[in-house]
């Protein structure tokens, strides 16, 4: 099985401006196709940037709402994979969504984030309850979370239990805690032998810095591409071969025993 060929960009956008994010991962996804990418990843909250405080009822959209629709066209047009970011409106509640749509403009996987980080989330937001959300493509077993999600180990390990072979992270991540991203995803990756594609935001928006440094780590440790602290797009590859010979000789999962863990819940 040939490797998956991920592109991450490293943008914010425009926060406030859905058309003209959209019209950024319109370049972003030409780009990336011309790399040869299969798949494009965003940041968290891609659509409409994240530091829009009161506006979030405003811009939130159903799943299948104008944008989904959008950027599935965007999909079909350059023929890849896209995740992106969003407020997702369901009934009277608004979640921190990312939705995956497929090359041919189909939903392929929705997830809501779990964890919510900090006052701004907490107040506009809804958690999610489920934690694994998985897909496939081009026979590669993706799994969804959203930036704070990745930072409970329990969260990884489940997706690494249910077989998940490239976990797909749109982040917001800000100073101070770039350490999550230079140190915290690489070892998560090794330690649930799976590739992880963590996707930032970067520069200032409202009262947060983000701190880009967007990467692609792999079930080794070893981070296969990294962003600096810019606007920037990067390509890595997930390989289905180094991840089985991976497996195979990594005993963590193997070596697991949880009879001693119950108490962990």
């Amino acid at each position: 099985m040939p490797p998956l060929r991920t592109a991450l960009l490293q943008s914010s956008g425009r926060p406030g401006h859905v058309d003209e994010n959209i019209e950024v991962l319109d370049r972003a996804a030409r780009r990336a196709a011309d790399a040869g990418a299969r798949l494009l990843v965003c940041p968290e909250l891609f659509l409409t940037g994240y530091a829009i405080g009161s506006d979030v009822p405003r811009l939130a959209e159903p799943a299948d709402g104008p944008s989904a629709l959008a950027i599935g066209a965007i999909a079909r047009r350059h023929g890849l994979a896209v995740l992106y970011g969003y407020p997702e409106r369901a009934d009277e509640r608004i979640f921190n969504a990312a939705q995956l749509l497929g090359p041919d403009g189909s939903a392929l996987a929705h997830y809501r984030k779990t964890h919510l980080f900090g006052g701004f989330e907490q107040e506009w937001f809804t958690p999610g309850e489920q934690t694994v959300v998985q897909t496939e493509l081009d026979g590669v077993r993706i799994g969804i979370m959203i930036c704070y999600d990745v930072e409970f180990p329990e969260n990884v390990r489940a997706h690494a239990l249910a077989g998940t072979d490239l976990l797909l992270v749109p982040t917001a991540q800000m100073h101070p805690f770039q350490f999550v991203a230079e140190s915290v995803v690489p070892v998560r990756a090794f330690e649930n032998q799976m590739y992880v594609a963590y996707v930032n935001r970067t520069g200032p928006e409202g009262e947060f810095e983000f701190v880009g440094l967007s990467c692609l780590a792999g079930p080794d440790g070893i981070v296969r591409t990294r962003a600096g602290r810019g606007e920037e797009l990067v390509v890595g590859e997930a390989d289905p071969v180094l991840l089985s010979a991976s497996r195979a000789a990594n005993p963590y999962l193997r070596d697991r025993r949880p009879g001693l863990y119950g108490s962990l819940g």
